[in-house]
């Protein structure tokens, strides 16, 4: 030891006082054990955050939600830590004569904190007992005793050491994680590794959020990830005490990263989805300021998701008795919710008004009509319609109207936008209303086009191309759209993305890039349809769309871009309809 080492200020001379952004790590929070009223923590878990790259934070076994909460905010990454047995009574059973020790300050604390990191989308590492509370809390089931295991899965080996194998699935996250390690197990059928083995405990059921990625020669389950497409995994054994088990963690690192980098752009940029049916579900009686399970829009899931804005609308299905009425019913049910949580949400009429929103950390809804028989027949009630503050009007929904024939169930009535119809687009222009023409039939759209002084917008449709459905749009009408100036919002509607099979949040990116394609970065966007039955496996609901955002970075789109797709290009066609001197 040289006297420099015992030096505190040699220490300090090279360190800042503060990072830039660009220099900041992500913060890992790591679930600390409890034992003789103490909180504690293997010092492998931290120090392998430390090698990955990451900052670690032990976080006590506390269930108090609000401090959770506020924990979660401030970490990018979490690890649930391994440690006790669960008590099965949080599992509705009974014990087990095999059960071994609970440890009752852990569980509930980290049941929540686990809950609430997944509404969150926060990258999770759980190890141990870590998997076990991925399935305790996310709808899996776990063996209180693995009693009729042919493998001895408690060693008393150091935990450095290798005590038994396992088999990777092939083509899975955990895969890619050691293939980078270890590049034969990429080309293998079976992919084997050696782990350590200190439990008798296990997965017994991951539920429908994960799926089963590795398992041991006698089929314990030793691994789960996600199967909705997001950051989180689960292993048996303790990587933090084995060689070969950085990697994991700088998976870890890694993905909070890219979670972090995700949160700041929504933190520069506003997210405006440009369609949703929550109002839908005002019958049913929902608590929008709840995390209500029924809506898949509420304050707390567009927070979760860091989602700034959205357009509510009033749709009319056909036929509809006093249509002018129904619509102002469900905008006073929204004015009547705005109202009630003034201090979390108010509603805009114009792009400033969302601006001046986010940056006094406001959520904001903006109000739309699906299907112009809103009106009645009756050109006046446009009028009455912009006074209440709608910005666009779907022309038609399925079926055709007295404005215009529709996509889906057209008798083909007018040959296209009716006489009618042009007056309405003409006044629509003149109040300044969005012409929407999602949900119009092909020839309406190019009348429309053909009609309209000002862009139309398509507030949730995606491509033919992709998806041979007549609600999405050709490249022609993209292109045509886009020659006009408008602007078209990809949908997550799992009918419109894919014509078979489930559709997951990676066709959405495949239709929001053949858009790119076609039409340029500077007429597209995202316009969920949720709770219209839009909402896919990764992007389910407004908590998720960080995930959107996510998966924008990892295309390398700038922020210019991204701001432009997350309602930019949108908001441009809106300011265009609004000037007074167009």
């Amino acid at each position: 030891m040289t006297m420099t080492h015992f030096n505190l200020n040699a220490h300090l001379a090279t360190v800042y006082t503060r990072y830039p952004e660009s220099r900041r790590q992500p913060v890992i929070g790591i679930t600390g054990n409890y034992g003789d009223q103490t909180a504690k923590l293997s010092e492998g878990y931290y120090q392998s955050v430390v090698a990955a790259g990451g900052v670690p934070l032990i976080i006590p076994p506390v269930a108090d939600t609000d401090t959770i909460i506020n924990t979660l905010e401030r970490i990018d990454g979490l690890i649930l830590s391994g440690g006790a047995d669960f008590n099965p009574l949080w599992a509705g059973e009974e014990p087990v004569r095999g059960l071994g020790g609970i440890n009752s300050k852990r569980d509930l604390p980290e049941l929540l904190i686990t809950r609430l990191a997944y509404n969150r989308q926060l990258p999770i590492l759980g190890i141990c007992r870590g998997i076990q509370t991925l399935a305790m809390a996310l709808g899996g089931k776990v063996a209180q005793d693995i009693v009729t295991s042919s493998i001895k899965h408690s060693q008393d080996a150091d935990r450095s050491e290798s005590t038994h194998s396992i088999t990777i699935e092939p083509g899975s996250t955990l895969c890619r994680i050691y293939s980078e390690a270890q590049p034969d197990l990429a080309s293998s059928d079976s992919s084997r590794i050696y782990v350590n083995s200190f439990h008798h405990q296990a997965v017994s059921e991951p539920g429908d959020k994960f799926r089963v990625v590795a398992q041991s020669a006698d089929g314990i389950i030793e691994a789960i990830e996600s199967s909705e497409y997001k950051p989180i995994l689960g292993v048996q054994w303790h990587p933090e005490c084995l060689s070969d088990g950085l990697p994991l963690f700088q998976w870890l690192v890694a993905e909070a990263q890219a979670y972090r980098d995700a949160v700041c752009t929504h933190d520069r940029v506003l997210t405006l989805d440009t369609h949703c049916d929550t109002p839908m579900f005002f019958p049913q009686g929902i608590h929008f300021d709840h995390r209500d399970p029924k809506i898949l829009v509420d304050l707390h899931k567009m927070t979760e998701g860091h989602q700034d804005a959205t357009i509510m609308v009033a749709y009319l299905p056909q036929p509809t008795e006093a249509p002018t009425v129904y619509a102002d019913q469900i905008f006073d049910q929204i004015e009547a919710i705005v109202s009630r949580n003034r201090q979390y949400i108010r509603i805009a009429r114009t792009p400033d008004d969302l601006w001046r929103n986010k940056h006094q950390g406001l959520k904001s809804i903006m109000l739309g009509i699906e299907n112009g028989i809103a009106l009645d027949g009756k050109l006046d009630n446009l009028q009455h319609f912009a006074d209440r503050g709608i910005v666009y009007m779907t022309l038609c929904h399925n079926g055709d109207n007295d404005i215009c024939d529709s996509a889906s169930r057209s008798e083909n009535t007018h040959g296209g936008v009716s006489a009618f119809g042009e007056q309405v687009i003409r006044e629509m222009n003149r109040l300044g209303i969005l012409v929407d023409l999602s949900h119009g039939g092909e020839k309406s759209f190019y009348d429309a086009l053909d009609i309209s002084r000002v862009p139309i917008v398509c507030s949730h449709s995606s491509s033919r191309a992709l998806c041979d459905h007549p609600r999405n749009l050709t490249d022609d009408q993209m292109r045509a759209l886009a020659a006009k100036g408008g602007v078209a919002q990809t949908t997550i509607y799992h009918g419109f993305l894919r014509t078979d099979g489930e559709a997951t949040i990676r066709d959405v990116m495949a239709h929001l890039d053949h858009a790119i394609d076609v039409m340029g970065i500077d007429h597209v966007g995202l316009g969920t349809d949720f709770d219209g039955d839009g909402g896919v496996r990764g992007l389910a609901d407004s908590s998720e769309l960080i995930n959107f955002t996510r998966q924008l970075l990892a295309r390398r789109y700038s922020e210019d871009d991204i701001q432009k797709i997350w309602g930019g290009n949108f908001l441009r066609v809106m300011r265009e309809a609004q000037r007074v001197d167009k």
